[in-house]
This record gives C-alpha cells, structure tokens and sequence, in this order.
C-alpha cells in the first residue's frame, strides 16, 4: 500500500462552516473552476453566455440546508476558504436571487444562486458528493463549452479527472498502518510527534519552526472558535431555530456548587458546543478532520489547557498525534459523512481526540493507539441524519458527546496494560470502512433517514 503523503495543514483546514465537503470543498472547486475559465482561449469564452454548477448526490440532498449553493458561487467570485468572510457567505444567502459579477478578462458573465441546480440525489458516479461547474453557449441543449467534475471527498479536499497534485518530498518515515508506526516508533526510538514533524519537514520542505508556528494558528484558530460560540446567543440560521447552548453550559458548569469532576467535563461539553455551534452559523472553524466534526478537537485542547494544565507545547504534540490517526483514517477508509456516516466525521474527530490526550499526557504508542480505536469502536455504525440537511440537530451534540468519549477512551486507555488491548485501531478503522460500505445511502448526509425523518424540520 501506498505510503501516506499528505500534509498536516491538508487535514487541518481553516475555513468557513457548517461542512467541510459541502461548503469548504465546492468553494474550492469554485475558484479552481474560475481559474480554468482565465486560462481558457478567447473564442471560448466569447462563446459563453452563462456558468451553471449541477450538484449531485449528498450534495443535491442537503445542499440548501449545507450551504453548497453559496459556498461554490463564493469560489466561483474569487473567494478562498482560508480567508472567505463569513459576511460576505451571510449576504448571498440573505440575497440568493442577486446577480454577481464574473470578470473573465475579455468578457465579464452574471451569476446568482440560481445557477446553482439540485441534480438526482441517486446517481451512478464514483462519489456520492459530486458537483459539476460548466460554461454554456447560447444554446442550451448544446454540449457545454467547458466542465469539469469535482468530487468533493471530504474535509475539504476536492479530486478531479486529470489533476496534478503539488510536487511533494518523499516522508521521511513512510506508513500507511498504524502497525508501520508502531514499528517505526520502536526501531528508529522516535516518539510520535517528531516521526510527524520530520515527515511534514521532509514533505514540504518547511522548517520544523516554520511548522511550530502553522500548527500554533490551527490551535489559535480553534481556540478562536470556542471563544465565539461561548460569546453568542441566539438561535443559530436555518428553519430549525435551535437556540445555542454553549454559553448557558459553561454558566452551568462554571457554579460551584457542582462536584468538580462533573464541572470539568459540563465544561469540556461547553467547548464542543461552543465550536460546533459557530460551524452551524457558518463562521470560521477548522476542519479536524471535517467542518461537522469541528467542536471536538478544539473542545479537547481548551479541556488540556484548563482543566489539565498541559502547557502549550504538549498540547501542540498531542495535535500532532491526532493527525496520525486522522491520516489513517482518511487513506485506509473516509472521513466523508456522505460515504461512510457520521462514524467517520464524530468517531474519526474522538479517535483524534482521545489519541491526542494520551499523547499530550505522556503515553506511549501502545497506548495513543488504544486510546484512538476505543473512541472510534464505540462510534462505529453511527448514521449521518442531519435534519432538513442543516448541520445543526444532532450534529452540535454529536460533537459534545465525541469530546466525552475521547477523554473516556483517554483514561480507559492509560488505565489497562496496554498488552491486554485486544483490538487495534487498524482493525477498528477496517470495520469502519466495511460499516460505511454495507450502510445504506439513506443514512449518509442524504438527510433521507434516521432523525432526519423521525424529527419535523421546522
């Protein structure tokens, strides 16, 4: 199997909610779609007329409810994840009838949220979250001009037919397994957080420093994003008018008349809500490993800072530990909801979590990886039913619930010999992926299934 080669800052994303592969990926597509267009000859573009997006899919089943619609306009207008306001993805929706600009250099074309089409939601294509952007003609049963098809896969990375990937280094300690780690781990005598920080080294050709001070923004983004949501109130968009919790939680918390232990974890579950709930809104997060799964690793990091008093380099080595089993998870199954439910988005971000606890603690391998495959057991099988498509009910609670497992699977985990452990987390990862595969569609972000039917959106 193929050596894992992904960077860190490829899985820990800093961009605009409620889904990285609903919002995060198609803004991403956009703009990619956008700079196809530049390139393209002048005849071509004198030829069209108008850009029509089609979304098919999971995409097509909650893309109104995920905010997909102004997410790929968004990157069709030249806005980028990392730096997109949320204002500016509040006014198209506020005004989705409105015409925008599209300078194409020798000719500019109109679009709005109404070029944006729901395709059928059954479709025979590789990818269950699937959008294709094309420039049309005046004929409108004519073969497009121009179209590219985009698999948005999951925290936010997009694939297409065709696409060259950035030229990378080799890792300086290739694996695909946590079984590789493991060994690597024991016959080089590097500990896990320097087998990660010299594989990005080795990847991009940044200095270690250089990696320090990135991975320190994803913390400070995070961070960020707990402060927001504890500072909100409300009752967050959408037809559902779920009021916010995540303040009420850490007032609840934060009183002393409450047994310490059930005021640290009240407040761990603040945290989590905190940040999912500014996902929900649509404002800033980092996807780790997705955009639905956001509260979780942030919820953790405050839980280590506060309640732990882990200093900051112990936390930003936890985090490196969390990108391992992240990596894992990605390359040997999903952490797609569309393709594997909410298994892979909750139970990947717990696995994270509780990994990145044990690490930060000062756990050896063994017991990181314990750690990691007890959280994410216990999320196996879990469907992805978002009511009316909206990242809001359960998803928000999901998230406070993942941070709580983490930290169970955390201290089950560095309680045991680590010998007695009877199942790894390749295995669990394994089961993961078979679970995902034998589940049926309509548990798998279709908003089709589960609570989504069960509950009334409205």
């Amino acid at each position: 199997m193929a050596a894992i080669d992904l960077s860190i800052f490829d899985l820990f994303k800093i961009g605009p909610g409620p889904s990285s592969s609903h919002t995060i990926g198609p803004m991403l597509a956009g703009g990619d779609f956008l700079a196809l267009l530049r390139r393209q000859p002048p005849d071509i573009l004198a030829a069209g007329t108008r850009i029509e997006v089609e979304l098919y899919g999971s995409l097509a089943a909650t893309g109104r409810g995920h905010g997909t619609d102004r997410a790929v306009l968004a990157g069709l207008l030249g806005q980028d994840p990392r730096h997109c306001p949320p204002q500016f993805l509040d006014a198209l929706a506020h005004a989705p009838e409105r015409a925008h600009p599209l300078d194409l250099g020798p000719k500019t074309l109109s679009i709005s949220a109404a070029d944006v089409v729901m395709g059928p939601v059954v479709c025979d294509l590789p990818c269950s979250n699937t959008l294709a952007l094309r420039l049309r003609g005046e004929d409108p049963d004519a073969p497009p001009l121009l179209e590219r098809r985009y698999a948005s896969i999951g925290g936010g990375f997009i694939q297409y037919a065709g696409q060259q990937l950035p030229a990378r280094g080799e890792p300086a300690y290739p694996y695909a397994s946590m079984a590789d780690i493991r060994r690597i781990v024991r016959e080089e005598d590097i500990g896990l957080h320097r087998l990660m920080l010299e594989n990005e080294a080795a990847l991009t050709g940044d200095r270690p420093n250089e990696i320090l001070a990135r991975l320190d923004a994803v913390l400070a983004a995070m961070d960020a994003s707990v402060d927001a949501g504890l500072a909100a109130s409300g009752v967050l968009p959408g037809p559902l008018k779920l009021k916010r919790k995540a303040a009420r939680l850490f007032a609840r918390g934060s009183r002393n008349r409450r047994p310490p232990h059930d005021s640290a974890l009240t407040k761990l579950m603040a945290y989590a809500f905190a940040a999912a709930e500014e996902n929900a809104a649509g404002h800033i997060v980092v996807t780790a490993p997705t955009c639905g799964a956001a509260g979780i690793i942030p919820a953790t990091a405050r839980f280590m800072r506060t309640a732990l008093e882990l200093p900051e380099h112990s936390i930003r080595e936890g985090l490196l530990a969390a990108a391992a089993v992240g990596f894992l998870a990605k390359h040997n199954a999903t952490i797609a909801g569309a393709e594997g439910g909410c298994q892979a988005e909750i139970g990947v971000a717990s696995a994270m979590a509780a990994a990145m606890l044990a690490h930060a603690m000062g756990y050896g391998v063994r017991v990181v990886e314990n750690a990691a495959e007890t959280a994410l057991e216990h999320h196996l099988g879990m469907t992805c039913d978002p009511v009316g498509g909206y990242v809001q009910i359960p998803c928000i609670e999901r998230n406070a619930m993942g941070a709580v497992k983490a930290y169970a699977a955390y201290c089950i985990a560095s309680d045991e010999m680590p010998a007695h452990h009877k199942v790894g987390l390749d295995q669990a990862i394994a089961a993961m992926r078979a679970t995902g595969l034998d589940m049926n569609r309509k548990y798998k972000e279709t908003a089709e299934g589960g609570l989504a039917v069960s509950v009334v959106a409205c």
